[in-house]
């Protein structure tokens, strides 16, 4: 709001309101932000490009029929023509470019989900639209319009601002009716602005907007962005992964298995043991990102209030952007330059990153228990392991899980440690970065149902856990050791070595071993009682109860 711009006292000019595009509602509200996001593609998107080209139309886009017009035959070009060697009659393009595209023809190429540069846009859409109400820019602008329209709220609240004075219970339901009712619509008008003005701030409600510099309004909006995100979809899938695992864990926690250190033989232990750590891992992580503080500046353009206390000296503002801050329910940062300095946000995809790393480990581990016949997988009618070998079926969700977790991993590395840092008060290098907020927590929500679903498929071989065990009786060299040096047995482990070491070692060799010591009795009996499927420790109890040990660690889960 510019100085000197005045409201009625009964409320809001709803006149003035609506005489800006951006207020203007559609006749038919949807149902859910979700939902709205089938009106347009461009506007909806995940990744950083910021949706429509400079000159390009907003419309209902149909390229998939296009497309399919331009299919590449063996003898056809891109553009449809038929030629003969060396090149295509019509458009000139070489044999040698026939697998790419000329410039002419990527003119005619309009986004949509085939032609989005981003995969998440585009073949995985379906998997990570759930983040699009928050991550994406029809989302920031939202989160922007309602850091204006709630600042213009808490102005009239201050007395001293006499130029907005307290409205009316009419003129605040009025106001929130423009956040809760903001649509596709709404988002797309805002693009048009800001095609005339080159500034997405200001385009939002600039006569709102008085003593904020952009970042006041852009900093409160990503950390609301990233709340809701959070809280609404990424947590909620985490935990959903983590929930699978401790299933895996408490089903199969008394199946033993042979464990393998630097990839050889080693004591056995129980299938739900070793998914029991990955779980307790993951929930360990998890607590640590929804203990992360959200933080929030309204400092105006360098952190000091300048322009604040010129135009009202008597207020104290460092009080009322705390204040302001607090109730959007974010944390107050009083320190600043002009920009949030990010600090949480780095905190934050570091976090991410690890609980990424923790799932990359669970997959690789999965594949290979998989490749060792640990598990099979169940497969649907149709589905292709495959083109060359029908035999095989692929653990194809967690290779994919792994891949896209690399990529999030990638993008979320570089914002934890780009955004913490900036020129003197404020470079603009941010702010294209943060813009990639959404390609990190796609690509990891891609991977976290990606997993989930690999799980899903799962079943496991006993048999062939048996049969690994069969074959390695010499894990038992290590508790026959440990009962010899319980009874004073002189050289337990140079004996242990010239049994086991380089020689076929099996349950006959073990029993003659263990009657030839000269141990008591029940010691003896004890041993010879013991195989490589019954020495697995406390794994099984560790494994049935992991649930408890994780309600323990991770209460209270939710963000503040």
């Amino acid at each position: 709001m510019e100085l000197g711009t005045s409201f009625s006292a009964s409320g809001v000019n709803k006149k003035m309101l609506l005489s800006n595009p951006i207020t203007q509602k559609s006749n038919v509200l949807p149902n859910s932000w979700l939902n709205q996001l089938n009106f347009s593609f461009p506007a909806r998107k995940i990744c950083s490009c910021r949706g429509i080209a400079k000159g390009s139309t907003i419309s209902s886009l149909k390229t998939q029929e296009k497309l399919t017009r331009k299919e590449l035959h063996s003898s056809g070009c891109f553009c449809g023509t038929t030629f003969d060697l060396p090149s295509c009659s019509k458009c000139s393009m070489g044999i040698d470019n026939v697998t790419g595209m000329s410039s002419n023809h990527s003119q005619d190429l309009e986004l949509s989900s085939l032609t989005a540069l981003c995969p998440l846009d585009g073949r995985y859409w379906g998997k990570v639209k759930e983040l699009a109400p928050f991550m994406s820019e029809y989302g920031l602008i939202r989160f922007r319009i309602l850091v204006e329209i709630k600042w213009l709220i808490k102005m009239s609240q201050i007395p001293q601002i006499v130029e907005v004075p307290s409205f009316s219970e009419e003129a605040q339901t009025f106001l929130h009716d423009l956040i809760d009712g903001f649509s596709m619509n709404d988002a797309l008008e805002v693009k048009k602005i800001e095609r005339v003005t080159n500034h997405d701030v200001k385009a939002v409600l600039e006569f709102f907007h008085f003593a904020c510099t952009s970042e006041d309004i852009n900093n409160l909006a990503h950390a609301l962005m990233l709340k809701g995100a959070l809280n609404m979809v990424i947590l909620p899938v985490m935990d959903e992964l983590i929930k699978a695992i401790c299933d895996m864990a408490t089903t199969h926690s008394s199946v033993p298995m042979l464990s393998r250190t630097h990839g050889q033989p080693a004591s056995p232990t129980t299938l739900g043991k070793e998914m029991a750590i990955f779980a307790y891992r993951l929930s360990r992580e998890r607590k640590e990102i929804s203990q992360i503080e959200m933080l929030g500046k309204f400092a105006g353009a360098v952190g000091n209030y300048n322009a604040h206390v010129a135009a009202y000296p008597e207020i104290n503002w460092p009080e009322i952007a705390e204040e302001f801050v607090l109730s959007l329910g974010l944390e107050f940062n009083p320190y600043v330059p002009q920009i949030e300095t990010h600090d949480y946000m780095a905190k934050l995809f570091h976090s991410i990153v690890q609980f990424n790393n923790i799932l990359v480990d669970f997959d690789r581990d999965l594949w290979g228990y998989i490749s060792l016949g640990y598990f099979k997988q169940t497969t649907k009618a149709g589905e292709i392991g495959s083109s060359t070998m029908p035999h095989k079926v692929n653990p194809i969700d967690f290779e994919n899980s792994e891949g896209n977790l690399g990529v999030a991993n990638g993008d979320l590395s570089h914002l934890s440690t780009k955004l913490p840092i900036s020129r003197w008060q404020r470079d603009l290098t941010d702010s294209t970065v943060l813009r990639n907020m959404g390609v990190g927590l796609g690509h990891s929500l891609l991977a976290y149902r990606s997993a989930l679903q690999g799980i899903q498929k799962l079943q496991v071989n006993e048999a062939a856990l048996i049969e690994d065990l069969d074959k390695t009786w010499e894990v038992l060299a290590e508790p026959i050791q440990t009962v010899m040096r319980r009874y004073g047995v002189p050289e337990p482990y140079e004996k242990l070595k010239e049994l086991t070491r380089g020689r076929a070692v099996n349950k006959e060799s073990i029993r003659k071993f263990i009657q030839k010591l000269d141990i008591p009795a029940d010691a003896k009996t004890s041993l010879l009682n013991l195989t490589p499927h019954t020495y697995v420790g406390a794994a099984a109890e560790l494994a049935k109860n992991v649930n408890e040990a994780i309600f323990l660690l991770s209460s209270p889960y939710l963000l503040k």
